[in-house]
């Protein structure tokens, strides 16, 4: 199946907030309306899903029924040109049987945008229905300005095509996420301990092949179903592709188990090299993060690059996946180009 982008946002066009999984507790509506807002500044009109806020601060946002439906609906709608959710959750894999990816598969795309547990979701659109999804900030997120090196996925989704380019973050969060509550309007980052990218061998790296992957502890469990079929979709490619993954807050035992998971249903049969995003996941007890990830995947025959700008700890490198990236790693720098051309 070939890979479809998007058309670019455009002011004017719609974007669309549901929450697939988790909504959002009244105590954050001052920071989702911030949010909304600032789609609305940068010359969106913003459409709210019955599915997001949550008077019950109950873990989903409606029932599976109720959720499927919203976002299968602006998925289809042509007035919709992005859907956002404003964060991921605990079980939005309860959806999947109730979305229909073949009648996705023959409209056309708009921008999915997300991470975390709207990883469950953006997957099996990649895979079976074609289309190319923005991994970057959620719409709680949105407010941030990008850190240096980086862009905001607005200036992604907005792009007309060409090459985009970001360098890796010299800076990320220590720790944490700002109190959303006590300053809804926060839109700078606190950006205080030094970070880099690494390969796994220490050696300089350069590989390239389409994106795809997401969160790990919500991926590992459809890894062996129709709705996470990768093994599959790498043998479909004409290049092998790039895992992308990132650990949310699993210790280093549960996120070696899963990659061991994802090993053994062929996620890396096929593959140009992995990505691991950064984490601030705790260690296990004999085992850290990074010895989490050499134990599953430090025999496989690709570059292995650690700690790279994605994932539940700022910043985030919005990449588009479904389409093919170059990962540049050493001396001459450490760089993520895409090439977002349309036919």
């Amino acid at each position: 199946m070939d890979m479809r982008l998007p058309a670019p946002l455009r002011p004017g066009d719609t974007i669309a907030v549901t929450a697939p999984s988790s909504g959002v507790p009244r105590a954050l509506w001052p920071r989702l309306d911030a949010a909304i807002a600032h789609l609305r500044r940068r010359g969106f009109e913003v459409l709210e899903g019955v599915c997001l806020r949550d008077d019950v601060d109950h873990h989903v946002s409606a029932s599976r029924e109720a959720r499927a439906d919203e976002l299968m609906a602006l998925l289809v709608d042509p007035d919709v040109a992005a859907v956002v959710p404003p964060w991921g959750g605990e079980t939005g894999i309860d959806l999947l049987r109730y979305l229909d990816f073949e009648l996705l598969a023959e409209c056309d795309p708009c921008w999915y945008v997300g991470f975390s547990d709207v990883s469950t979701t953006m997957l099996p659109l990649t895979l079976r229905s074609g289309w190319a999804t923005l991994h970057g900030s959620n719409l709680m997120d949105t407010p941030y300005a990008p850190a240096p090196g980086l862009l905001h996925w607005l200036d992604v989704a907005m792009s007309e095509g060409g090459e985009l380019t970001q360098t890796a973050a010299t800076h990320k969060r220590a720790d944490g996420w700002d109190d959303y509550a006590a300053d809804p309007e926060v839109d700078e980052m606190t950006l205080t301990e030094p970070t880099t990218w690494s390969s796994l061998e220490g050696e300089s790296a350069s590989f390239a092949g389409p994106l795809i992957g997401g969160c790990i502890e919500v991926l590992s469990p459809v890894a062996g179903t129709p709705y996470g079929d990768v093994r599959s979709w790498a043998q479909d490619r004409s290049e092998a592709p790039i895992v992308l993954l990132e650990a949310a807050e699993g210790n280093a035992f549960e996120i070696a188990r899963a990659l061991h998971g994802l090993r053994l249903a062929g996620w890396f049969e096929r593959c140009s090299g992995v990505l691991v995003g950064r984490t601030a996941a705790p260690a296990a007890p004999t085992l850290t993060q990074h010895e989490a990830v050499r134990d599953a995947l430090g025999d496989l025959d690709v570059p292995v690059v650690l700690d790279v700008d994605f994932g539940h700890q700022q910043p985030m490198m919005p990449l588009v996946l479904g389409c093919t990236a170059h990962v540049e790693v050493g001396t001459g720098g450490q760089r993520i180009t895409q090439d977002l051309t349309r036919g």
